[in-house]
């Protein structure tokens, strides 16, 4: 062993302490790497954490947005209540910013009660050619009506047959605005669009232009977008609208007809830290079986407005 460490080896016990420097250097490293990758899957947790309570805090300040809503719907006093014709209403509530937007829903066109040619109005409206609106109005007419019989330019079973499609026209009212996805010729885009001028609760054949959004605006005769838009920003400028005084351009006077039932309310909360929710919903009003004074005919959560 002698003659080892002169001829210049190292000596075992030397050896050893690298060895052992090296492997706590390892260890030293493998711990520092375990400690940050903990440290940061907290950080990550708490943040979710924080992410998961704003976005509840949101929602619940959504509903109570809806439900502040239905509450001035309900007031029988006219000069504190909501005016039901999609202008936003903003509210401070718990530090969130709410915005609030209520609807009468006899603004809106009826898909079950509109004519064709009110159809084919808000569908070229939108973009559609005058062939493909005829068309697709027909095929709408046909989808909702009792009968197999195939209007004229409409759609029955076996021209969704021929279309490829497994299922054909329900032959009954449209219970959803959505179902009009159903239609054959109805696309996403042109739904999308035309979307906010429909309901199916209002039961009337023309929107009313006191309460009616620019979309639905676009069913009306002689009415193009800019003056929709127009008439819409004109009358989010009145006060009431109680003797409103605005003239559509084909002659018609708009007239507010009393207190409806049945109304869509946007609800929008934002936190200060910037994260919001939505909630969409169309109410009827009046004591329901679980004591609320308003009956949900549809709720969509989370939806952009």
């Amino acid at each position: 062993m002698r003659a080892a460490c002169a001829s210049g080896g190292v000596p075992r016990p030397a050896r050893q302490r690298g060895i052992a420097l090296v492997l706590v250097l390892w260890i030293l490293l493998l711990v520092t790497i375990s400690t940050g990758a903990y440290t940061l899957t907290a950080r990550m947790d708490t943040l979710e954490a924080h992410t998961v309570l704003s976005g509840t805090q949101a929602r619940l300040g959504a509903e109570a947005g809806l439900n502040l809503a239905v509450m001035s719907l309900r007031d029988p006093d006219e000069t504190t209540r909501l005016i039901p014709d999609g202008r936003p209403y903003t509210v401070l509530f718990d530090d969130m910013q709410v915005e609030v937007r209520v609807t009468d829903e006899r603004g809106k066109l009826d898909i079950n009660e509109a004519d064709e040619n009110t159809l084919v109005n808000l569908l070229t409206a939108n973009g559609l050619d005058g062939q493909d609106a005829i068309l697709l109005a027909a095929a709408i007419k046909d989808w909702s009506d009792s009968d197999e019989i195939e209007r004229a330019n409409g759609a029955e079973l076996d021209a969704y047959a021929a279309a490829g499609l497994a299922v054909g026209p329900a032959n009954r009212p449209f219970y959803m605005a959505e179902e009009l996805l159903q239609v054959l010729g109805m696309t996403w885009a042109l739904y999308t669009r035309i979307e906010p001028a429909l309901t199916v609760y209002s039961r009337t054949a023309l929107p009313n232009p006191a309460y009616a959004p620019a979309e639905a605006l676009l069913a009306l005769p002689q009415m193009t977008e800019e003056e929709a838009l127009n008439f819409v920003a004109q009358r989010h400028s009145e006060e009431s609208l109680n003797n409103l005084d605005l003239v559509l351009p084909g002659g018609e006077v708009a007239m507010a007809q009393g207190r409806g039932l049945t109304y869509s309310i946007v609800a929008k909360a934002t936190l200060p830290n910037g994260i919001w929710d939505q909630v969409d919903a169309t109410v009827r009003l009046g004591a329901n079986s679980n004591g609320r004074p308003y009956t949900v005919l549809r709720w969509r959560e989370g939806t952009h407005q």
